[in-house]
């Protein structure tokens, strides 16, 4: 898989927000077939910074009522990279 696959969109919420400035982690929504190794490698060379550890996770779809009936929204993967101190990824810094 291409590293623009990998990667889907970084994830921006007041709890992704808080771990970044406590503890330097980022938050991500990943392919569903990407493993750890392939996200931190893709960390890697899109951000140009050292990926200390990836843990992911999968996150369930969420019910929701469209008329009478009852659908889900699609699962997803969303990835927590900790970077080395003293790195940092410049796209989440004016957010």
């Amino acid at each position: 898989m291409e590293m623009y696959q990998i990667i889907k969109r970084p994830l921006i919420t007041e709890k992704s927000t808080l771990a970044r400035e406590e503890s330097g982690k980022y938050l991500f929504e990943v392919d569903r077939r990407a493993n750890k190794i392939e996200i931190g490698e893709a960390v890697e060379k899109l951000f140009k910074v050292k990926v200390l550890d990836v843990r992911v996770m999968n996150v369930q779809g969420k019910r929701k009522r469209v008329g009478k009936s009852f659908g889900r929204t699609q699962d997803w993967k969303k990835a927590v990279v900790k970077l080395v101190p003293g790195n940092k990824i410049e796209i989440f810094e004016g957010v």
